[in-house]
């Protein structure tokens, strides 16, 4: 039995530390099949891929960190969030938090170039964060290749990912079980996020400010 499939087994029953333990092996088992330096960073139709510091490339000096909810969530987002310097690019589902939202906004506004690429049938549901984005200036496109353009991933500064079962709504932080995991400083990892970012985006369409 492989170390994926024993991890596998141990997140699905135990204790919310065993899970959180069981998670994080699963994420360093799962970071072992990126162990080829990245090729050039991908360059996104109309968005230019920043290149980060040659120091935070080395895949031996990644973390993973991983929470839940109910518990620490979506700090773990919001910290993903508030700590790019150049680019996030991100990808969801349902999208109704204000606190994500508002995180997002900010960091444009302190010079990260934020992109997000979304649900199109979630989109225009009631309150949607995608729209208070599209107002505030940030690049929006909405998706509708597929039953459901399920990722929720946010990729920060090509070096960090984000990614998990949570929803960026309130639900998601306040009412459901859900999980996020963090891998800090693997390039590799995040060329495979941003590839898949770029071909999600590629296959938008823009969602115009409505005020």
């Amino acid at each position: 039995m492989s170390a994926f499939e024993i991890n596998v087994g141990r997140l699905r029953q135990g204790s919310l530390a065993g899970r959180q333990t069981a998670l994080v092996c699963l994420a360093l088992s799962v970071l072992a099949l990126f162990t080829t330096p990245a090729a050039a960073q991908p360059s996104f139709r109309g968005v230019r891929a920043e290149s980060a510091p040659a120091a935070r490339t080395g895949i031996a000096a990644s973390t993973i960190t991983a929470a839940f909810t109910p518990g620490d969530a979506l700090p773990l987002v919001l910290d993903t969030i508030r700590n790019a310097r150049a680019t996030l690019y991100v990808a969801a589902y349902s999208f109704t938090s204000k606190p994500v939202a508002t995180a997002l906004r900010d960091a444009q506004r302190r010079g990260v170039k934020v992109f997000v690429v979304i649900d199109a049938g979630e989109a225009t549901k009631g309150y949607s964060a995608a729209r208070f984005l599209a107002n505030e200036g940030v690049p929006v496109r909405t998706n509708a290749r597929y039953a459901l353009q399920h990722n929720k991933f946010i990729v920060a500064d090509d070096v960090t990912v984000q990614t998990g079962s949570f929803n960026y709504t309130s639900s998601a932080a306040g009412r459901n079980a859900e999980n996020v995991l963090v891998v800090n400083n693997s390039a590799a990892l995040g060329a495979q996020y941003a590839r898949e970012w770029r071909r999600l985006w590629d296959e938008g369409t823009e969602l115009p400010p409505a005020y």
